[in-house]
């Protein structure tokens, strides 16, 4: 029997202590997010080595076509920001749980086709397919976390699962390249449909959209996370807001949303434009071999694991979001830079390393600034325009880094390109560091 006052149960011995720390149901939550956008991002970069495999590319019939072979990543991101910004907002209605495993549904199905596929068009319909999935998967992320953690964790647990953006890069190169070579370019596919069913499994059966529904989450936990967001939700509770779009109404006329949002297409350009193009620049500009640059394409990707981390947690403690972004691309401005102009091959390698994992100082702060100003009722739709005007703008960067390269006649003028977003991207951030955020 519990004394509802002590916390103390009597057992017919001892008198036992009943009182119960935290659970830590949020964690594993964040855990489950970052093997999602892991597995998310295996299946983005899939097409990058089957651009350099020739039995895709013969098969396909776009073999020495370098245009058509853009297509696959270029669709692919025009129908993930599409659906980011018109698709988003049914995960406010359906909720984050039921929305991310749509759309992981979506990806099986998009996989099942490319893996079958015997003509270049069912392969571009597949990536459509694959985008539009992706892009209403992704703001659910946002909204999980917004739901799940008080504002003074959140920079740390968006760091966690923003680690998969980092992580999927510098793991799918070697792991294609091995499927690829020993079982086909079939197989690449199939095996990203068995993988998508672990985080279907574990969105399905481990989460819920909020603590209070969860069976694990005891009540220490939850007045832990209650407690955090209470100020947030009297403040949200005082605007009134009754709708879907009045609540999306005070985002969007805020200036502010759209400072985030130029910062995160600078940075979404600056992230696609180099992984489309950095082992071309280090392999023709540079001069490395194969198995060279396949190194050191990896290694940007594997420090900004660091960069994550580090900073995400120091974003917490300081309580400062806006400094760290505009410090993020200030570094990815400099290494892209001086590494353009480095004499020699290594040190040039090694600064554009540097000022591309610095993109990671910045990725936690800008969505936890993202869930501070969007209202909780509209974060999905929030995420997903962020999002979606990013990387539906960042998809014609590797284009224009190839105009610029053209024009120039040289790497170093697609690279400066890339220099200037990053200091338009400071600028926004600066601007909102002088208030405070």
């Amino acid at each position: 029997m519990e004394n509802a006052n002590t916390g103390v149960t009597k057992t017919g011995g001892p008198m036992v202590d009943t009182e119960m720390k935290p659970t830590s149901q949020r964690y594993v939550l964040v855990f489950i997010l970052l093997i999602t956008l892991l597995v998310a991002y295996l299946d983005r970069v899939n097409v990058s080595v089957l651009a350099a495999d020739n039995a895709f590319l013969t098969e396909m019939g776009i073999k020495g076509q370098p245009i058509q072979m853009g297509m696959l990543m270029t669709l692919f991101l025009i129908a993930y920001g599409f659906s980011n910004v018109l698709l988003s907002p049914l995960g406010d209605i359906l909720g984050p749980r039921k929305a991310m495993s749509l759309s992981i549904v979506l990806w099986g199905v998009s996989l099942l086709i490319g893996g079958v596929a015997v003509s270049f068009s069912t392969m571009l319909v597949a990536r459509v397919i694959l985008g539009l999935g992706e892009g209403m998967h992704w703001p659910m992320q946002s909204s999980f976390v917004k739901n799940w953690f008080p504002p003074h964790e959140r920079g740390k647990a968006n760091a966690v699962w923003i680690i998969g953006l980092m992580v999927g890069p510098a793991i799918a190169m070697p792991f294609f390249t091995w499927i690829v070579q020993d079982f086909g370019w079939r197989a690449s596919f199939f095996v990203l449909v068995a993988l998508g069913l672990i985080p279907l499994i574990l969105l399905w059966f481990r989460t819920t959209d909020y603590p209070k529904q969860h069976k694990l989450v005891n009540q220490a936990e939850r007045d832990l996370i209650e407690e955090g967001q209470r100020s947030e939700k009297e403040a949200e509770a005082q605007a009134k807001n009754t709708t879907l779009w009045d609540n999306m109404k005070v985002f969007i006329f805020n200036y502010r949303f759209w400072l985030i949002t130029i910062f995160y297409f600078c940075l979404a350009s600056i992230f696609w434009g180099t992984m489309a193009w950095l082992p071309s620049y280090l392999k023709v500009a540079r001069g490395f071999s194969w198995v060279a640059m396949g190194a050191w394409s990896s290694l940007p990707y594997v420090l900004g694991v660091a960069s994550v981390i580090i900073f995400g947690y120091l974003s917490d403690k300081i309580g400062r979001r806006a400094p760290l972004c505009a410090i993020s691309m200030l570094g990815a401005s400099a290494g892209i830079y001086f590494g353009a102009h480095a004499p020699d091959n290594t040190t040039a390698a090694i600064l554009i390393s540097l000022g591309i994992a610095s993109i990671g100082i910045g990725l936690p702060s800008v969505w936890t600034l993202l869930q501070q100003i969007v209202p909780g009722k509209a974060i999905g739709a929030g995420a997903g325009m962020m999002n979606g005007i990013s990387n539906g703008g960042s998809a014609f960067s590797p284009v224009l880094i190839g105009f610029f390269i053209s024009v120039t006649g040289s790497y170093v003028g697609g690279l400066m390109f890339l220099v200037g977003l990053g200091l338009i991207a400071s600028v926004c951030m600066i601007i909102l560091s002088v208030q405070k955020y």
